[in-house]
């Protein structure tokens, strides 16, 4: 084969320009945002009501300071969540749709990150509140394990043996 015939036999992928991928790669993006939009904002939405009901004021210090820490996880990941949608509408039509999908992409992953945690502190509250055991944190860890494995180590272990 002669050079030209080596690199397209061995070529992966879509023939596309670098405004094609950032356009197709945006859609892709905002697809998955909206999944993670959703939940953060329905579990944002409930925290903000927790601290209105009789039982608050029965908590423990040390509950209510995870509450707390909650909420701000919670608003923090909303942010992230929600900032490729201002990041859009702000830069669009400014020809910086890759560099916008890459921050965008960087919003999102550091969102992902702040759900884990605002989900590991919900866990941590509710369990606590509801059970009083001593196995609250073993339970949360395997939770936690749980996202873990599903949200990054699946996703990287795919893209580690499926990419070259």
């Amino acid at each position: 084969m002669t050079q030209t015939g080596e690199d397209t036999a061995r070529r992966r992928g879509r023939d596309e320009t670098e405004e094609e991928r950032a356009d197709r790669m945006w859609g892709e993006l905002i697809q998955e945002v909206r999944v993670a939009q959703t939940g953060v904002q329905i579990l944002f939405g409930f925290l903000l009501t927790v601290v209105f009901q009789p039982k608050y004021q029965s908590l423990s210090d040390t509950d209510q300071v995870i509450y707390i820490v909650t909420v701000v996880l919670g608003a923090a990941a909303t942010g992230a969540l929600i900032g490729p949608v201002s990041l859009h509408r702000l830069v669009s039509g400014r020809r910086v749709k890759p560099q916008a999908v890459r921050w965008a992409s960087r919003l999102t992953f550091v969102g992902l990150v702040l759900l884990l945690a605002t989900m590991t502190a919900s866990l941590v509250l509710i369990l606590r509140v509801a059970t009083h055991g001593g196995f609250v944190p073993w339970l949360v860890a395997l939770v936690v394990a749980w996202y873990l494995l599903c949200w990054f180590v699946l996703p990287l272990w795919t893209r580690r043996r499926y990419t070259s």
